[in-house]
């Protein structure tokens, strides 16, 4: 069985936690490379996973080591040159979400990767977990009928992560890009990405760089000069070209109980997706709630399978350019729309 070549651009901590793991262990994977902008980071992490070879950037890892694809695990305003560059060398292409931290810059991507023909997966990894991924054979096999309003809700009492992240010349955004975007995203898949029309959205900065004891958070890399400019609380409305409306609610930082939960409408049935999975429907005329048992597994295990499965085998791409622009476009325009007070038309952005 041929392996597939790949270099990780990043050795931060959602590389080593969520995408070593697999890249090390998956019979379809060779890591035989790794790159950071920190020398010591990436002879570190080289030495820690057994990587052969090491480099402080994506262009000498792509001209030193023989590659068919690239992971890219960077913060967010490095996933553009990263990809670009891979592009340019004619690799294959895995990038965390989200894929870019502006339109503006994904827009470069998709220019890049389209004419040099790779393949490209965007990485949102709860598209593939284990109960989205049962709750869409459901929606697929018509146990819902049709869905026509789904809520969507991930809000975190005090949890806005450290380093890069509050800073929008590396991060981009805040909650809303980092962490809204995983709801989002599981709304829009569950209900079959319906084309996106329009946005109205508010985002906040209420409690901004909190100092609350007890507090343990998400450690991104520290540097000079960093600023805390991020949004930390969001919600809105995403409307669709099939009728459809999604509902968000996203928070790293509010004065509220934490919750993450997915609710989905249908003509036939709903269903609510909060670590279990709730079906709502009637049997004879009386109304059932069912708990469904789903698959085992981690979200990431199945991300990093489907992308070797697409590059190796041919496998259907789980999440191509075409819908991660969408994706990218739906995020820019919360953001804009918190900025004018006006509903955002996608089709004005893309």
């Amino acid at each position: 069985m041929k392996k597939i070549r790949i270099g990780l651009c990043g050795a931060g901590h959602i590389a080593e936690v969520a995408h070593i793991p697999y890249l090390t262990t998956y019979e379809k994977y060779d890591l035989v490379a790794v790159c950071d902008i920190c020398e010591e980071r990436a002879k570190d992490f080289a030495k820690r996973f057994n990587i052969p070879h090491w480099f402080t950037s994506v262009e000498d890892m792509l001209a030193s080591v023989e590659l068919d694809a690239v992971d890219v695990c960077t913060w967010n305003a490095a996933h553009a040159p990263c990809v670009i560059a891979a592009a340019r060398a004619g690799k294959d292409i895995l990038c965390e979400k989200p894929m870019a931290e502006s339109l503006e810059s994904a827009k470069k991507m998709m220019e890049e990767v389209n004419k040099a023909g790779v393949k490209f997966t965007l990485a949102v990894p709860n598209r593939w977990a284990p109960q989205n991924v049962s709750v869409k054979e459901l929606i697929d096999n018509g146990a819902l009928g049709e869905i026509y309003m789904a809520k969507g809700h991930n809000i975190r009492r005090r949890d806005t992560p450290e380093g890069w992240f509050t800073d929008k010349r590396y991060a981009g955004h805040g909650c809303i890009i980092d962490i809204g975007v995983h709801r989002i995203d599981s709304i829009w898949f569950l209900m079959g990405c319906p084309k996106p029309v329009s946005v109205s959205a508010k985002v906040f900065t209420a409690i901004g760089d909190f100092k609350t004891k007890g507090i343990t958070r998400y450690p991104g890399r520290k540097l000079d000069g960093l600023v805390f400019d991020i949004d930390d609380a969001g919600a809105g409305c995403i409307k669709f070209e099939n009728g459809a409306i999604m509902i968000f609610e996203v928070s790293d930082a509010i004065n509220g109980p934490s919750t993450s939960k997915l609710q989905l409408y249908g003509t036939k049935a709903g269903v609510v997706i909060d670590g279990d999975v709730t079906l709502y429907g009637e049997r004879d005329g009386y109304l059932t709630d069912e708990k469904i048992q789903t698959r085992r597994g981690t979200s990431y295990e199945f991300e990093l399978k489907a992308f070797a499965d697409y590059v190796c085998d041919g496998a259907e791409n789980k999440y191509p350019m075409d819908l991660a622009i969408q994706m990218q476009a739906m995020l820019e325009a919360i953001y804009i729309s918190s900025d004018t007070g006006n509903e955002v038309k996608i089709d004005d952005l893309i």
